[in-house]
């Protein structure tokens, strides 16, 4: 019976290890494929076929996870390519799996992604609430803050446009005391939209100071934007319309006098027809104004939307206009601008804007049509309560109905557990059973595999030395033949020109031009002898495949970029012990290095070198280009794909730059215990 376990072992064996070799290959090319995918340089088709080719090829390695990996990341392509119909569809698929496999961060990340296709590509609130509350669970499950603030606040998002108002502010304040507690890069700007969306609801739940106490830190945070001085503007425009809304005029003309006199606001001439269409209607509000400088400045506002195509900005002008009219008794004129806004407020549509243009409707005119107008804005009115109330209901249904999901799964969990832990019961007993039997048969086989692994490590240490001893015979040998060329056979070449050469002096002018030309022909091949002396007593190794491709790339960008180039490498360093995924990862981020110069740094010359320091790869990448100031935050993708591939390999990376005097790149890799 023992000879026929252990038979079956080596027989199982070698097709596992096989499979193993083969799997190790498809992870290197299935990398490499979810790269391309992913880079947006190239075409969508050429992105979509790198991401399908990984997902077949994760087929092959057998491993469920690896497959859900490559198929989530061509979903992705799928979504930033604009083919929505086909990652809808394929995250569906995914989110099965993941739950199959108990993928926990899997099914966050596929719910939130469906979250954000229903509420910005299908516009279905409803459906995105429910992706959005069941990547919310997960992510707090697993105590991912930072994906649980953005789902926190895209979930506040939509409770403010289905008027959750309540709820809105409950979750943004939550995604706010998480962000407040994180250090991460870019997150003033969404610590920024947050605040902007707390003082958003808070006007509309009549907070007044807390509305204008959250724009006020929006604002303190703009300082740290790129974008900072138009977005402080939109939030002393919020905070001055929070003002109007809340009756103290003074203070909001202040506000509207300080946007219009900025410089910043001309950039937007869309945003500035608003402002200028609030500042003037904030006068006729006040009450205390010029006739003739608040009906221009409306008009110059509803012109501006007018030339842009800016229908919002449009609809505020035309309403403003319609009210200001019919206070001031021009009804033909308040008429003429208060049908204007209806037809935009329906066109759009904006429930707010549509229900007021009819009342001034009912109010300008007369009898039936004024009765239309009244009855229309009656069932607005009610029809917009029932959604805002059934809406509500709806989220509360699917918190309730995704609380009761999770109740069953996890009783489903527990069974589960229980039968699990009843086969590993009954498992353990046939092993401890077994093991009881065979023991002494283990112990006997066991001392057999010692002394094999004895027999090896000897075979091994005695081919280790026979190679050691060629190696150096083969040394000694080319030294040999080199002094042998070089005392021996140059020496005597040496004499024979030298007495050639005293003949010359003996002869006439024709025998002494051929002399001087075998002359010429022994200094040949004297040369030709000392040169294979030089080469044969040096212990060259030839640089891999690997040098050659990146020297080739360098080459290749240099000169479609227009750049000088220095490319130093050290010979020493043994590129076939280094991981491919290491390799790659070099390759790319001189990729990048070498477009980041083209694009950003209007240099002149790069500088490459590769060399081995202390059993660390070193690689140095120098501009002579504008340089720019690294303790400014920046947005461009280009140096954070650079540090994730650093960091993914183990590896620290370091910018130096200066406005002006260039850009170094230092990047460290560990070369001990690399294996092909």
């Amino acid at each position: 019976m023992r000879y026929i376990i252990l038979l079956l072992f080596f027989i199982l064996a070698i097709p596992n290890y096989s499979l193993a070799q083969e799997n190790k290959t498809l992870l290197d090319s299935i990398y490499i494929l979810r790269d391309l995918s992913q880079d947006n340089t190239l075409t969508k088709d050429l992105r979509i076929e790198y991401g399908t080719r990984a997902v077949d090829l994760s087929q092959r390695t057998r491993s469920d996870t690896t497959k859900l990996i490559s198929e989530r990341k061509l979903a992705f392509v799928y979504l930033l390519t604009g083919e929505y119909d086909l990652y809808e569809t394929s995250s569906l698929i995914n989110l099965e799996t993941a739950r199959e496999l108990k993928d926990s961060l899997g099914i966050a990340h596929i719910n939130a992604g469906l979250g954000y296709l229903n509420n910005e590509i299908k516009l279905d609130k409803a459906e995105s609430y429910k992706y959005y509350l069941e990547a919310l669970k997960y992510f707090d499950a697993l105590n991912l803050l930072n994906d649980k603030a953005n789902t926190l606040y895209n979930i506040a998002s939509i409770q403010d446009d289905e008027k959750d108002y309540l709820g809105s502010e409950q979750n943004a304040i939550k995604a706010l005391r998480i962000l407040n507690n994180l250090d991460l890069d870019n997150i003033d700007s969404r610590k920024y939209n947050i605040l902007n969306l707390l003082g958003l609801v808070s006007l509309k739940l009549q907070n007044f100071d807390e509305a204008i106490a959250f724009h006020n830190q929006a604002i303190e945070l703009t300082k740290n934007l790129d974008d900072g001085r138009q977005s402080a503007i939109e939030s002393l425009n919020n905070i001055a319309f929070t003002y109007r809304v809340k009756g103290d005029y003074v203070k909001a003309l202040k506000l509207f006098k300080e946007i219009i006199e900025n410089p910043q606001l001309n950039e937007d001439m869309s945003f500035k027809a608003l402002v200028l269409s609030n500042f003037a209607y904030t006068k006729f509000l006040g009450g205390k104004y010029d006739y003739n400088e608040v009906e221009n400045d409306l008009k110059k506002a509803l012109n501006i939307s007018e030339r842009l195509g800016d229908d919002y900005t449009k609809l505020v002008a035309s309403q403003d206009l319609a009210r200001f009219y019919e206070v001031n008794k021009i009804a033909d004129s308040s008429l003429k601008y208060a049908r204007q806004s209806y037809k935009l407020a329906k066109a759009i549509p904006i429930n707010d804007f549509y229900l007021e243009s009819m009342l001034i409707l009912a109010r300008l005119t007369k009898g039936q049509e004024s009765n239309s107008y009244l009855e229309q804005h009656i069932r607005l009115s009610d029809s917009l309560m029932g959604i805002e109330r059934a809406t509500q209901n709806k989220f509360a249904r699917i918190e309730y109905k995704t609380d009761e999901l999770e109740a069953e799964n996890e009783q489903i969990s527990k069974e589960n557990l229980y039968l699990l832990l009843l086969s590993i019961g009954l498992l353990l007993t046939a092993i401890i059973i077994y093991l009881v039997i065979s023991q002494r048969a283990k112990n006997r086989k066991l001392k057999l595999i010692q002394v094999q692994s004895k027999a090896n490590e000897d075979i091994y240490n005695l081919m280790r030395e026979q190679q050691d001893k060629v190696d150096q015979a083969r040394v000694l040998e080319k030294k040999r033949i080199s002094e042998e060329l070089h005392d021996g056979v140059l020496g005597r070449l040496f004499g024979t020109r030298l007495s050639l050469d005293s003949i010359n002096f003996k002869d006439g002018k024709e025998a002494m031009n051929s002399r001087a030309e075998y002359i010429t022909q022994l200094k040949t091949i004297e040369e030709d002898i000392r040169k294979i002396s030089h080469e044969l007593n040096t212990d060259f190794v030839s640089g891999s495949g690997f040098t050659n491709l990146v020297s080739e790339l360098i080459s290749n960008q240099t000169n479609a970029y227009g750049l000088k180039y220095e490319f130093e490498h050290d010979d020493e360093l043994d590129w076939k012990s280094v991981n491919n995924r290491v390799k790659i990862n070099i390759y790319r981020i001189i990729q990048e290095s070498m477009q980041n110069v083209y694009k950003h740094a209007n240099a002149k010359k790069i500088k490459i070198s590769i060399s081995l320091q202390k059993d660390v790869i070193c690689l140095a990448i120098i501009d002579d280009g504008d340089g720019f100031d690294t303790s400014k935050n920046r947005k461009g993708i280009g140096l954070k794909n650079m540090t994730s591939r650093v960091e993914n390999i183990g590896g620290e990376i370091d910018f130096s730059s200066k406005v002006g005097n260039g850009t170094v790149v230092n990047v460290k890799i560990p070369y001990l215990n690399q294996s092909t």
